[in-house]
């Protein structure tokens, strides 16, 4: 064979190569898009069968693994959540959001495991949020969370009210309306109801999406029972929810405080209808749990074909959440 032809062959080989691992990269940039809007919609059984298509080596590898870690962690399953998170980390160190999801991974599993178990975990978690941190200063979520794990750790793990208050001041300069509510849960956590309740205000008022923290103020106010002002929350909560296509999720965290709080499951049942026919369905609240708590809603409403219905469509969504094959829901 003429060297001139070895040539050609060899440059067409490297180009069909280069053209294979471009299409490669697209498929799977695509899938993990489906992915992550199955994700968001609460489809969990879609987007667990779409990550799992992705080849375990090549492109997108390791956001498959944090996508299915946090999949995982909306179906609670803690230890399958933060096995997906490691791996998503190990594969990408540099990568603050990854940190962050491992992070809450090992603080819900520290959450309910025992006191040795949980001291470990507990100083991994706040290590994870830490580095979330420090590659990502400007990560409001990562600060947020370090801030929120500083204000309710023990010492012991590394918390400390001195450390979430300088995770405040950091947030001021990235969002300053999740640095009012850290001090607010931080004067909360002293008992200086006062500060907490002004601090909750304050974030409502310069919150660009201030539905949320409507319902964290109705939140505060469930704790102290001071009921009149929690409903008042909760409707300002419903209203500002309503003039703002962001905010859905906040009227689902509405409707949790109204649950918690055991009155008006009328006005609870209608914020979480109006947040499953919204398009600004979220993880934060997956679509398949918030039908479970209608589900109960409308149970205890007196409407038990309704409540049936919602149980198959949340278990036709999310057929591994285990609260939604129980027999008590």
């Amino acid at each position: 064979m003429r060297p001139a032809a070895t040539v050609r062959r060899a440059l067409t080989a490297g180009l069909l190569a280069a053209i294979a691992v471009s299409a490669s990269a697209q498929v799977a940039k695509e899938t993990l898009t489906r992915a992550n809007e199955a994700l968001q919609a609460g489809e969990a059984d879609k987007a667990i069968s779409l990550l799992q298509s992705i080849p375990k080596s090549g492109p997108g590898v390791a956001e498959a693994h944090n996508l299915l870690c946090r999949v995982r962690f909306t179906l609670e399953q803690w230890n399958a959540a933060a096995q997906e998170c490691e791996q998503a980390v190990e594969m990408d160190q540099q990568n603050s959001n990854y940190h962050l999801w491992l992070g809450r991974a090992l603080g819900e599993k520290a959450s309910r495991a025992s006191f040795l178990t949980a001291y470990s975990l507990g100083k991994r978690t706040r290590a994870e949020f830490e580095e979330a941190v420090r590659l990502d200063p400007r990560n409001a979520a990562a600060l947020a969370d370090l801030g929120e794990f500083y204000q309710s750790a023990p010492g012991i793990v590394g918390g400390g009210m001195d450390k979430a208050e300088r995770i405040a001041g950091q947030l001021d300069k990235v969002d300053p309306a999740r640095a009012h509510e850290l001090r607010a849960r931080i004067a909360e956590a002293r008992k200086d109801y006062t500060t907490a309740d002004s601090e909750f205000k304050e974030a409502v008022a310069v919150s660009t999406h201030p539905a949320f923290q409507w319902s964290s103020l109705a939140s505060f106010c469930r704790h102290r029972q001071r009921w009149e002002e929690m409903d008042w929350a909760i409707r300002n909560c419903a209203s500002a929810a309503a003039k703002d296509r962001h905010a859905g999720v906040a009227l689902y965290n509405g409707a949790t405080v109204l649950i918690q709080a055991n009155r008006n499951p009328e006005m609870a049942a209608k914020m979480i209808e109006d947040y499953l026919a919204s398009t600004s369905k979220t993880e934060e609240a997956p679509a398949f749990v918030a039908l479970i708590k209608l589900a109960r809603l409308k149970q205890k409403l007196g409407d038990s074909a309704g409540a049936q219905q919602d149980r198959l469509k949340a278990r036709a969504l999310a057929s591994e959440y285990k609260p939604a094959w129980d027999s008590k829901n």
